[in-house]
């Protein structure tokens, strides 16, 4: 069995996934923004190996749960599943990036530079990344007008090159990305057609390294792998997006 982190995983599918998980037998270490919505978590919590709190937003809180997962135990395998959707404006952090960078991307980029590094890594990705903006001109939205469906779109190209770039350099690490369809969470809404318990079943099948999980450097939806935006699969690409990322955190990836 394994010991798996999952971020985001008060709700949707970072609770569904973590519920699956703790199903198989594995342990589960939980994550919640604020201590509120930790105590939300009721029995999953008591069933779980631990659970950490932060919000992915802010980079201080973000470094803090690194550290508090980093002093639980090594993990096996992390799944980096919170994120944000189309926002109206653009809603700075703390430090001035817009919120859906910060959370999308620049917290997925930290917490795997500064978690003791796993065998298994899973990024949420989104079938939205194929119209993410690959210049990589203002991917902080200072200049240009906001669009909150771009700079969406945008993070999900970054995060989906993220993971790939990790499967290249660590090859010792299972490193993939997962589009888990659009389905009926708080961020989906009602109204989204795909199933829910597809949405979270790949991820937790690639990070409990369950059967013929073991691969890497792969785009995957719904069990099956696809090919990304070929900006994501260009290694390039890839190296263009670490760099900002190294720019914009402080943080290199070693």
């Amino acid at each position: 069995m394994a010991r798996i982190f999952i971020t985001g995983s008060t709700q949707g599918l970072g609770r569904g996934a973590a519920e699956a998980l703790l199903g198989e037998g594995h342990d589960v270490v939980l994550h919640a923004r604020t201590r509120e919505r930790a105590a939300s978590l009721g029995e999953l919590a008591a069933r779980a190996a631990g659970v950490v709190v932060g919000d992915l937003s802010h980079r201080d809180e973000t470094l803090g749960v690194a550290e508090q997962v980093n002093a639980l135990a090594r993990m096996d395998a992390v799944i980096h599943n919170a994120g944000v959707y189309t926002e109206p404006g653009r809603h700075a952090t703390p430090e001035g990036h817009p919120r859906v960078l910060a959370v999308n991307v620049l917290a997925p980029y930290l917490l795997t530079a500064l978690i003791g590094r796993p065998a298994r890594l899973v990024y949420l990705s989104s079938g939205l990344h194929r119209g993410g903006d690959t210049s990589l001109r203002d991917v902080e939205w200072a200049a240009r007008p906001w669009d909150g469906y771009q700079a969406y779109s945008d993070s999900k190209l970054y995060v989906t090159a993220l993971a790939l770039a990790v499967a290249r350099r660590w090859p010792e690490v299972r490193s993939n990305a997962v589009d888990p369809g659009w389905v009926p969470t708080r961020m989906g809404g009602p109204s989204a057609p795909d199933d829910l318990e597809l949405g979270h079943a790949t991820q937790a099948w690639l990070a409990g390294g369950g059967p013929e999980a073991d691969v890497t450097g792969g785009y995957w939806y719904h069990g099956r792998r696809r090919e990304p935006a070929a900006a994501a699969a260009d290694p390039e690409f890839q190296d263009a997006v670490l760099a900002e990322l190294a720019g914009l955190t402080g943080v290199e990836l070693p």
